[in-house]
């Protein structure tokens, strides 16, 4: 389930559930307000058990469900103090927080899955190849980038110099699960056996990996394991590294698109 279902169908619950708490007489409106906010919620939290799409995410949902109960309750005081058509004050604030929530998940869906396919190739240009508008991250510039820029060079260098032959099975794909498989050979062709293997998987420009899977050992020179991405989905980076006595000899990146 992606965060557009959950974000527009935990606003259709909102509604249904103050709209059917107006039928409890006995029920006073802030607590009905709080109620239809709070329930969607609640069973979002329940939803993302073992499936934590990021602190950005979670924090949409909160504001937005909450904020529908806060701006129904609104509505429905005005329309209590005045008779006849509704003022243009509630009409203006429901506006303007439809607009909001519309505005926030196209961001939303831009940063994690970029612009759809056919509006892409309209608004960049496509010579009949793939256009990819994901966010990319950023560099700080300054000492530290010269360090990671000159580490990178290095490291570059150093994998070079070994020679390995390293091929990976599975990446590619539309399926939520995959399995992969790495297969590694030095320059003679020989494999290469008594490394850990673990694939990275995380967000263009964050810092931390959102998932670190080992891949073992299942015959010489060929490490696998399943890899099962986030159901979050949009675009991905998987960073593959090659250990032999806790350093890091081969390190490989390539970017996914979950569904």
């Amino acid at each position: 389930m992606n965060t557009m279902t959950t974000l527009f169908g935990g606003l259709a619950a909102v509604f249904a559930l103050y709209v059917m708490g107006g039928a409890l007489r006995s029920l006073p409106p802030i607590l009905r307000a709080v109620l239809a906010g709070l329930i969607p919620l609640l069973a979002y939290f329940a939803l993302i058990i073992g499936r934590w799409p990021g602190l950005d995410v979670v924090a949409m949902h909160i504001s937005v469900f909450l904020a529908a109960g806060l701006v129904l309750f609104a509505v429905t005081q005005f329309r209590r103090r005045s008779a006849g058509r509704l003022h243009w004050a509630p009409k203006l604030l429901i506006v303007f927080f439809l607009g909001l929530v519309v505005v926030n998940g196209s961001l939303l869906y831009l940063a994690t899955k970029g612009l759809p396919g056919p509006l892409a190739r309209w608004w960049l240009g496509s010579d009949g190849t793939a256009v990819y508008s994901g966010f990319s991250g950023v560099v700080t510039h300054g000492q530290a980038a010269a360090k990671a820029v000159s580490s990178e060079l290095s490291q570059t260098q150093h994998e070079s110099e070994l020679g390995w032959q390293v091929e990976v099975v599975g990446l590619d794909g539309n399926d939520p699960q995959r399995v992969i498989q790495v297969r590694v050979k030095d320059r003679t062709g020989l494999p290469v056996d008594r490394l850990e293997a673990e694939l990275r998987l995380q967000r263009p420009g964050a810092v931390e990996p959102a998932l670190v899977l080992p891949l073992a050992a299942l015959e010489a020179g060929t490490y696998g394991g399943v890899l099962r991405l986030p159901a979050s989905g949009g675009r991905w980076l998987a960073e593959l590294r090659l250990l032999h006595g806790g350093d890091v000899r081969y390190q490989l990146t390539q970017e996914l698109v979950a569904p």
